[in-house]
């Protein structure tokens, strides 16, 4: 029997990016883990991943070419071949532009895969020629993005390594057990070395029920906090003055704005009490190293992007970014010299775009467009927008259109590809090479394939060389190989890479960025912040660009970034839906609802898998406090109906003290098949935007529940 081991990398969405060991026997996966050299990996793979070959090998996976036989919805389909699927794709592409313009196509994408070249980007350079609509992704973190950017520019922060050396660490809206595990071993560190470690969140996660101090905070009110922090902090002379001094501009005109934001405010905003707020505060400024870790559902609500302003002050204001181990970690991202334009081609763009938001998929389907032609043709792939996206029903019946002409890459069938006319088999990580950056940590993971393409699948960079043949594009860019494609993709100039080759990546499968190393990292010792003043701004230069969004989320530069103009200095903003700010709706649907990412699944992936699914619960499930459930009549086990004005989705209840009173908890990930009724927790989302990166809104929605 023929055994070998290959190194590669794991594909998903998710900041650990682990190094990952394939057995292969006779050309066969038998087995996937975590590559114990790899000194964030260290040898274990979580549970999302840890049987990987089990979705490679899967009974359920999509291996050919299938065109729709049945009504849309319906999964009725039959087998074809690649050669009349390209032929028919690129027939109706060719009609539509003839008879409504390139701006009728929209492409839909998303992050199933993470891999540099066949992830977020690798269909921008063929859209970008055709000239059609653009699809401007702002799912996760592009209000994060927009307002860290904005107060201290698009460093990498602190190493999460560094965490080891921190004696007072806060996880904000993070639950790190389950959404960036392999980070958890040096927060642990860090705890045995006498850090203090603080957890703030609604609901008492695995991680909060580890921590020193849980904080548990209402939904969408955290900006209070963060500003009430300063005020304490600034109020009380526990401010690094020196630092401010020499690293910061805007300082006073922030004393001024904070002096409203008293903890007595921000208690009645969070439900935090007044003396918890003083003690975080101060604690926080006399506890160096001191460091926050932000997640992403931090950004979630209408003021997401001003939480984050103001959380990446507090660092500053306090000098933490002197020390190793301290300051603020978001995405490690931004130390990566990933070679984006060369990924996303904006220069093939027509002079002006149509940009249409990947959250309002629904709205845009059925007729809620910019002006332009309305869609008439839609190709996804790395995404599951019907598991995934708001307003649901609006989807449903765009999705259901029969002069939509949609088509599908993917692994299996989804509750998107259930509505597609044609729908194409694609390569899983262990099929196809690509090199990996990660928003976690500081290591280039190159993928090896382990294993040929099963069936007739082919990898994403095959598939766009097919499309671009189909349709008679006859320019090299879009036929370059794989290894081409991976040369170009990163600036091998730039010195974070200085040592790296592709040669030594291809062997061992990682390595770390020529930066410092996690005991010496402290990139803002001496200022140095890559924003135009080269100091943390507390009053931000950039918000007169306004609602802008960090190119990384746009199928490229072409389209205009700006929007009105914001105010430069970090302030409140409520949520849109609560009991404080909509009153009239919260007498109607009285519970705050979130829908954090779950343990055993990444976004929806996962979502249709055995081992998975028994991990998180084969049916939806959603956590109520036992106060709000008993008020209801409803007990643990029993069917309920979460529902608002704009839809509703039905599961079972698990009742739990760990959930605030008030607050509902339906973590996301589930199909539609895994829900009683058909529908997912985002069939109650608001469409609405946040007020930085129009970033959307998930943990921003009032619900009332009810036992069926």
């Amino acid at each position: 029997m023929a055994t070998r081991i290959v190194v590669g990398a794991c594909p998903h969405d998710c900041p650990d990016t682990c190094s990952i060991l394939t057995t292969v026997e006779d050309g066969k996966a038998v087995a996937v883990r975590g590559n114990p050299d790899h000194p964030f990996t260290r040898g274990r793979l979580c549970v999302k991943v840890n049987n990987y070959e089990e979705r490679v090998y899967s009974e359920q996976r999509v291996l050919y070419p299938m065109k729709r036989v049945g009504p849309k919805g319906s999964g009725s389909f039959s087998r074809i071949s690649w050669d009349d699927a390209l032929s028919e794709i690129a027939a109706r592409w060719k009609a539509i532009i003839a008879e409504s313009g390139a701006e009728a196509i929209l492409p839909y994408s998303y992050l199933g895969t993470q891999g540099i070249i066949n992830g977020l980007n690798v269909g921008d350079p063929l859209f970008n020629k055709l000239g059609a609509s653009v699809s401007e992704r702002t799912f996760c973190d592009s209000g994060a993005c927009t307002a860290y950017m904005m107060t201290i520019g698009h460093t990498p922060g602190v190493d999460p390594e560094s965490f080891v050396h921190s004696k007072y660490i806060i996880l904000w809206a993070c639950n790190t057990l389950s959404t960036n595990s392999h980070h958890w071993p040096f927060i642990d560190q860090a705890k045995k070395n006498g850090a203090r470690l603080v957890v703030i969140d609604p609901v008492k996660t695995r991680t909060a029920a580890l921590a020193d101090w849980h904080i548990q905070i209402r939904p969408g009110t955290d900006c209070a906090l963060a500003l009430a922090m300063m005020h304490v902090i600034i109020k009380e002379k526990l401010v690094d003055r020196d630092y401010i001094d020499r690293h910061t501009i805007g300082f006073d005109e922030l004393a001024a704005r904070v002096e409203e934001y008293t903890p007595e405010f921000a208690a009645a905003e969070t439900g935090i009490a007044v003396e918890d707020i003083v003690r975080l505060a101060r604690d926080y400024a006399a506890t160096p190293p001191a460091v926050i870790r932000i997640g992403v559902a931090v950004e979630r609500h209408a003021g997401g992007g001003q939480t984050v302003r103001a959380i990446a002050c507090l660092p500053a204001l306090i000098g933490a970014w002197r020390h190793v181990g301290g300051g603020l970690l978001q995405l490690p991202i931004w130390a990566f010299p990933v070679n984006w334009p060369t990924l996303m081609r904006p220069d093939l763009q027509p002079p002006k775009m149509r940009v249409i938001n990947s959250w309002r998929l629904g709205a845009a389907l059925t007729g809620d467009l910019p002006e332009g032609p309305p869609i008439r043709a839609l190709f996804v792939y790395n995404a599951n927008p019907m598991a995934m996206v708001t307003e649901q029903d609006r989807l449903e019946r765009g999705l259901s259109r029969e002069d939509l002409f949609t088509v599908v890459s993917e692994h299996f069938l989804t509750d998107t590809a259930k509505y597609a006319d044609i729908v194409l088999p694609a390569t899983t990580q262990l099929e196809q090479k690509d090199i990996m950056f990660s928003w976690g940590h500081l290591y280039l993971s190159y993928n090896n394939p382990a294993i040929a393409p099963l069936g007739e699948a082919v990898s994403n960079t095959e598939l766009f060389r097919r499309l671009a043949a189909a349709i008679g594009i006859d320019d090299p860019f879009f036929f370059r190989s794989d290894d081409e494609m991976i040369e170009a993709s990163m600036d091998w100039s730039n010195p974070a890479l200085a040592g790296i080759s592709l040669e030594q990546l291809k062997a061992t499968g990682f390595a770390r960025l020529a930066l410092q190393t996690a005991d010496d990292w402290a990139p803002h010792r001496d200022g140095n912040f890559p924003t135009p003043s080269g100091k943390c701004e507390f009053k931000a230069s950039m918000a007169e660009a306004g609602n802008f969004v960090v190119p990384l989320f746009r199928q490229g530069y072409g389209a205009d970034q700006a929007g009105e103009p914001v105010d430069p200095l970090p302030h409140y903003i409520a949520p849109n839906e609560s009991g404080r700010t909509a009153r009239a709706k919260a007498a109607q649907f009285p519970l705050s609802l979130i829908s954090p990412k779950s343990h055993a699944f990444l976004n929806s992936n996962y979502g249709n898998l055995p081992a998975q699914q028994a991990l998180a619960g084969e049916q939806q499930m959603v956590i109520l406090h036992p106060g709000d459930a008993a008020s209801r009549g409803i007990e643990a086990g029993s069917p309920i109906r979460v529902f608002n004005e704009r839809g509703a989705f039905e599961a079972f209840a698990t009742l739990s003290a760990d959930v605030m009173p008030g607050v509902v908890v339906a973590p996301a990930g589930y199909w539609h098949r895994s829900n009683r009724k058909g529908a997912t927790v985002h069939a109650v989302t608001s469409p609405a935007f946040a007020d930085l990166g129009r970033a959307p809104t998930f943990s921003d929605v009032l619900v009332q529940v009810a036992a069926t």
